[in-house]
């Protein structure tokens, strides 16, 4: 059966189940089935598909690949049991470590699972396995008769850790070399040398059993992959009597085939012979099973709703500071490393968290570069929109983002192959592979509700899943899905808790979280030692405040803040006065205002201001001369230069700011005024950025929407009907081509759209020679005649002043 043929013989149903499933296939929509198949046998596509497939399936095509077709399900199901109930010494340790692990942990499932589906009926697996097979359109056929689609072949890189057959891996030899070949291990044989050997390497056992143990060790240890070695010399011509070495000897049999001046291959019927029929070793039908520590569910979820608390504390946290004092963007691009540093000590978490929050935070759109010519990074007006919302939605906004995202804050601090560091918000960050990653370990650790997986266990149970896709980086990317996902909140204690779950699924992760979240407080609790204690999370105007009134000294189930005299000025220099302070205190306190803190913010709020700092380059103004004059005979004054203009003013050719810092230095509390003698706020405005927020990077939908893929199966069959009813081109009545007056031309071309028949128009081409066409007009208008041409099997415009007559058919 042809396979186009098959994907024509599909229901609706069943393709609509392939465009789903195979989303590439209709982007954009092919002109009829013929094309869907053309595409469906592509080696990009098919590329696609296979990486999608797990061990088990992906074995299934890899034994209908190795094998002559068709191939029976009884057949296939022989060679997939043989696989399974089949082990190696390897195996063997392997399970007995997993065995004695889960005794020693307590673990409920080990490998002795595995090894009760290795010895299960494999039928029900294997039917599975073809009727996903068929659905993608990787294998055809009925039962009795399995085909692999076209093009699969050729994309498998030696399927099952076979090489090519003999009949290729000789391809390149000369024919006078395969003769002698022929002659040595299959004399009295006829046909070519190339026929010959490769009807001896059929059954190759006695060709096996005359090498000597060194080259039977070699051929071990090539029989189960990669079938390929590397050999000095490879083309040599030697023959079975002058074989001196185990490699030779192998070579003069034709055991192994050289590829190259220092490759050889072992040929497919040789290693299958070795390997006693079998095309996989330890082949397991179900998931590798997971081992790992027990969890409570509830005690997870807690944990991760505190986790995902404080990753969005973080974000604000930093969006905050970053609104105040943005760090610049580096000419490269990214953030400095001193400024990531900067953030990880201002939020008080490792160097990899920082970067994450950073990573993160821009990946949503809440901070982006902008500012001046060099550029900075600074929050944008998404943030004022984020920070507003309720916890359980910031948080759902940050980790959708952080799931969906390409970028991999894990690499930041590791350096690249020019041994250049990668920067935090760098281009360089970006990995396509990245959400694909996060959400396959995120749907491994749903797998196994109420369990913190081991990482050796989700390694390899991500091994078994997409077995295509492997390599350091994917190892790299699952520790960091790991890592991140428990700082996020989307795991707690190792397990995937409730909210994460329902944030894979696409499901309502906020109403989850929130009943978990802790609740705001609007007070605090005031100590005689001028510190407060928080309970718990503040509101967010709350948590403003107290940042800007005091120092913040310690964070945990309780944050503690300190008071001094530099932080009660820094509110006051912020534009708060010194009774507002206390009645803020008071109206926030749970307890009494300790009398220590109270005299503090009078004290300094009474002596706050007092003097006042301008530019003369920059004064000194005060209403007690006293003062000044304590001012201008302290020593420590003398590096500013003050000059007294009035009992009440000193001038200084310092400048303001100088001036300012310099009379602190010394004990004074003065202020900043403007040229108008108003005192400066000195608080510094939070700032935002006009940029563009990045586009956030999503994971590929799984599947199309059913309506789409309905829509595009609705237009492929209708694509292909008129495919099928395209009539061949007919010939023009043989004689001289119509011709007569424009008018009856024009009136018989009306009268043949009217009666819906065939004409035979005779019609000047664009170099003005005459030739006739076989016409089922359509319609007329603007000089012009659309039609049917059954001539050229096509529709065509023809202009009317060149057609030269009409006669009837």
């Amino acid at each position: 059966m042809e396979f186009t043929e098959w994907i024509r013989g599909r229901t609706d149903e069943q393709l609509r189940a392939l465009v789903s499933a195979r989303p590439e296939l209709i982007t954009p929509v092919p002109a009829h089935l013929e094309g869907l198949a053309s595409r469906a046998a592509s080696p990009s596509a098919i590329a696609r598909v296979l990486d999608r497939l797990d061990r088990f399936t992906l074995a299934v095509v890899e034994t209908l690949a190795v094998r002559e077709e068709p191939l029976s399900k009884d057949a296939l199901r022989a060679l997939i049991t043989a696989a399974l109930a089949a082990g190696d010494p390897d195996d063997a340790q392997a399970d007995d470590a997993q065995t004695s692990r889960s005794r020693a942990t307590g673990a409920s499932n080990g490998k002795a699972g595995g090894k009760r589906a290795r010895s299960a009926d494999p039928m029900p697996a294997l039917t599975a396995a073809l009727d996903r097979l068929r659905e993608l359109a990787l294998v055809y056929g009925p039962d009795d008769a399995l085909h692999l689609g076209p093009g699969v072949r050729k994309v498998l890189d030696d399927p099952a850790g076979l090489g090519p057959s003999a009949t290729d891996a000789f391809r390149h030899h000369a024919p006078e070399q395969l003769a002698e070949m022929a002659d040595d291990v299959a004399p009295g044989t006829t046909g070519t040398g190339k026929e010959r050997l490769a009807a001896a390497l059929a059954d190759p056992a006695g060709l096996i059993g005359s090498v000597s143990p060194e080259a039977r060790a070699a051929l071990d240890q090539l029989a189960w992959g990669p079938p390929t070695g590397r050999v000095p010399n490879a083309r040599r011509e030697v023959r079975i009597e002058s074989a001196r070495s185990p490699i030779e000897e192998l070579l003069a049999r034709g055991l192994l085939a050289a590829t190259g001046e220092e490759s050889v291959t072992l040929p497919r019927e040789v290693a299958l012979h070795l390997r006693g029929g079998r095309v996989h070793r330890g082949l397991l039908a179900v998931p590798p099973p997971l081992q790992g520590a027990a969890r409570d569910q509830k005690l997870t979820d807690r944990t991760a709703a505190g986790q995902a608390f404080s990753f969005v504390r973080s974000v604000e946290e930093l969006c905050e500071r970053w609104s105040v004092e943005p760090p610049g963007v580096l000419r490269t691009g990214g953030l400095g490393v001193r400024d990531l540093k900067r953030a990880t000590t201002e939020l008080d978490v490792p160097e990899w968290v920082a970067a994450l929050v950073v990573e993160v935070a821009h990946a949503a759109g809440l901070i982006a570069a902008g500012g001046g010519v060099d550029g900075e990074w600074l929050p944008t007006a998404g943030y004022d929109l984020w920070r507003v919302r309720s916890t359980a939605d910031r948080w759902v906004t940050l980790a959708a983002t952080w799931l969906h995202m390409d970028r991999v804050p894990g690499l930041v601090g590791d350096r690249d192959e020019r041994d250049r560091p990668f920067n935090a918000l760098h281009t360089d960050l970006r990995r396509s592979s990245a959400p694909g990653v996060r959400a396959a370990t995120l749907g491994v650790l749903a797998a196994a509700p109420g369990l913190a997986p081991d990482r050796d266990a989700v390694l390899e149970r991500l091994a078994w899943e997409q077995p295509r896709r492997k390599g350091p980086l994917r190892q790299q990317l699952t520790e960091f899905t790991l890592r991140e996902a428990e700082q996020v909140g989307v795991t707690g204690l190792g397990a995937l808790s409730a909210h994460g779950r329902l944030l894979a699924e696409g499901g309502d992760a906020a109403g989850a979280l929130a009943p978990l979240l802790p609740e705001p407080v609007d007070h605090v609790l005031l100590q005689a030692d001028l510190t407060a204690v928080a309970p718990g999370p503040l509101t967010s105007e709350l948590n403003r405040w107290m940042t800007l009134t005091a120092d913040v000294e310690s964070k945990g189930g309780a944050t503690v803040y300190r008071f001094s005299e530099q932080s009660i000025r820094r509110a006051l220099d912020a534009g708060h006065g010194g009774e507002e302070l206390v009645s803020m205190l008071a109206r926030h306190s749970a307890t009494p205002v300790p009398q220590a803190l109270s005299y503090l913010v009078t004290d300094v709020a009474r002596r706050h201001g007092r003097i006042r700092v301008g530019t003369a380059s920059a004064y000194i103004r005060c209403d007690d001369p006293a003062l000044l004059d304590q001012i201008t005979a302290d020593r420590r004054s003398a590096a500013l230069r003050l000059r007294r203009l009035a009992p009440t003013v000193i001038a200084s050719r310092s400048s303001r700011a100088a001036l300012v810092d310099s009379l602190r230095a010394m004990g004074y509390a003065p202020v900043a005024e403007s040229l108008d003698g108003d005192v400066i706020i000195s608080q510094l405005e939070s700032r935002r950025t006009e940029a563009f927020a990045p586009a956030r990077a999503t994971a590929p939908p799984n599947g199309l929407d059913p309506e789409v893929a309905a829509a595009a199966v609705r237009a492929l069959r209708a694509g292909d009907a008129a495919h099928l009813s395209r009539r061949e081109p007919a010939d023009a009545p043989g004689g001289g081509v119509p011709r007569g007056p424009a008018t009856a031309t024009i009136s018989a071309l009306q009268e043949a759209i009217k009666q819906g028949v065939r004409v035979w128009i005779g019609y000047l081409d664009s170099q003005g020679n005459a030739t006739s066409r076989i016409l089922e007009p359509a319609r007329m208008e603007g000089g012009y005649l659309t039609a049917y041409d059954e001539t050229r099997a096509a529709v065509h415009r023809f202009a009317l002043h060149r057609i030269t007559g009409v006669a009837g058919l």
